[in-house]
């Protein structure tokens, strides 16, 4: 078994290989000097590699690699164009869909919307259903940018999928994208008078158990939550954690009530409490929680973002994290113990794992 980690960076993208999960091959980087905040291994079929690039000389664009990073393709016009009044300032999410979906992946951008492509990634069309929502108005920019983040498509129903965004919430559709609806219901913005509103969150990071469509963990801006009716409702999973804070939230491949985070302290001091790195696992579905940080660092005064934490699919699963400092450690046994895997990259925006059987 052959494991590849494509690391994001806001310098470009690196590529780290390992056979035992401990030792670890780096080659880099790729697409020098351009932001790489979303990256995607898509596993359908042959396994292909897609980088939500951002070119200061180009813009924003999409790349593919169908050799793990030997050889890159980029389209002769751009891949996701705006056919209304607004630009394309970044690719934020890179996402295929189930397998039932051979070619489909989707795209969600800053400014707020998604793309669906039909091609494997080549072109994208837009999604006209949730740009055109009652709502879009309303949505804010958060620090890091008025987009969407995260999507989830649902393993069993290809008319389902979510999305979360900074800010503005959750949102569903069950139409293939024709309607949304926000879908927020126990989530807290406390920084609005009335703290439970419909829409209008700081979800920073949602995700979904692959083999149990109704199972959602949140991190939000202040907030930890699980849902377990597909999004309707969310209770919170705070307690037992250091802080509320955080941007990653990670589903175990194989265990809907195992999940990974990273807590830091907020909202002036973005590090973990004491400077002290540790990722923090339930494995009953958010009830309890455990520090795990051996191998890992006390003097870390950096953070982790929302795209920069993930596992792989092994029996054993591996996870991996990158921080803001440009150092990304992996562990080979579910977070009992941890590796660094590259140090002194730049800014790590988004870190994906995938496993090559040899």
């Amino acid at each position: 078994m052959t494991v590849v980690v494509a690391i994001g960076t806001r310098k470009g993208l690196w590529l780290a290989r390992s056979e035992d999960r401990v030792t670890w091959q780096l080659d880099g980087p790729h697409h020098a000097m351009q932001e790489v905040y979303a990256v995607a291994f898509d596993t359908r079929g042959p396994l292909r590699l897609l980088a939500g690039v951002s070119s200061p000389h180009f813009g924003p664009g999409v790349s593919i690699s169908d050799d793990l990073g030997a050889t890159w393709e980029e389209s002769a016009s751009p891949p996701i164009v705006f056919p209304v009044d607004a630009a394309l300032e970044r690719v934020w999410q890179l996402q295929p869909a189930p397998a039932s979906q051979p070619g489909v992946v989707w795209a969600g951008t800053q400014p707020s919307a998604l793309f669906r492509s039909s091609d494997g990634g080549r072109s994208f069309e837009f999604v006209e259903g949730l740009w055109n929502h009652p709502h879009r108005p309303e949505w804010d920019a958060g620090f890091g940018g008025q987009a969407i983040h995260t999507i989830v498509p649902d393993p069993v129903d290809p008319d389902r999928v979510l999305v979360a965004m900074s800010t503005g919430g959750v949102y569903r559709t069950a139409d293939g994208g024709k309607s949304w609806e926000a879908r927020n219901k126990g989530i807290k913005a406390y920084f609005f008078p009335d703290p439970w509103p419909e829409f209008g969150q700081c979800v920073h990071k949602v995700a979904q158990h692959p083999a149990v469509s109704s199972r959602f963990y949140a991190q939000n801006h202040h907030g930890v939550y699980r849902s377990d009716d597909g999004g309707d409702t969310w209770v919170s999973i705070a307690a037992g954690l250091p802080t509320d804070f955080g941007f990653a939230m990670v589903v175990h491949p194989h265990d809907p009530d195992t999940i990974f985070t990273f807590p830091i302290e907020a909202d002036g001091r973005r590090f973990p409490p004491e400077g002290k790195c540790r990722v923090y696992r339930s494995r009953d579905a958010g009830a309890t929680w455990e520090a795990l940080g051996d191998g890992l660092p006390d003097n870390f005064w950096t953070a982790v973002m929302r795209d920069a934490m993930c596992t792989d699919t092994a029996a054993v699963p591996g996870v991996y994290f990158g921080s803001r400092s440009g150092e990304v450690y992996g562990s080979p046994d579910e977070g009992a113990t941890w590796h660094q895997i590259a140090a002194h990259l730049p800014d790590v925006m988004s870190v994906r794992a995938a496993v090559i059987p040899t």
